[in-house]
């Protein structure tokens, strides 16, 4: 009998990996960018204010505005896959 396989990536209520190692690059990074996200899961939700806090602009992808939308520097709506790829054009033309 074979193991069910699980998806290496965070459910509701898991800790990341590496936390201390996320904390520490948002606490020197300068552009904060939050993709496709409502703002109510913690920790993730929380990461947006300790980037506001060490002075970074805060910029959200989204398509519709999250809960947290008002602590962004900046929120563009609509689809995340077109949403990016200006952002990263506009980055690389500046």
């Amino acid at each position: 009998s074979q193991g069910a396989l699980r998806p290496d990536i965070v459910w509701f209520g898991e800790m990341p990996y590496f936390m201390e190692e996320i904390d520490a690059r948002i606490a020197s990074c300068g552009l904060f960018i939050a993709i496709g996200t409502s703002g109510t899961v913690y920790p993730a939700a929380g990461f947006v204010r300790q980037a506001r806090d060490t002075g970074a602009m805060c910029l959200e992808l989204n398509k519709e505005a999250g809960h947290s939308a008002s602590l962004f520097d900046e929120c563009r709506l609509g689809l995340a896959t077109e949403l990016a790829e200006e952002l990263v054009t506009e980055l690389l033309n500046s």
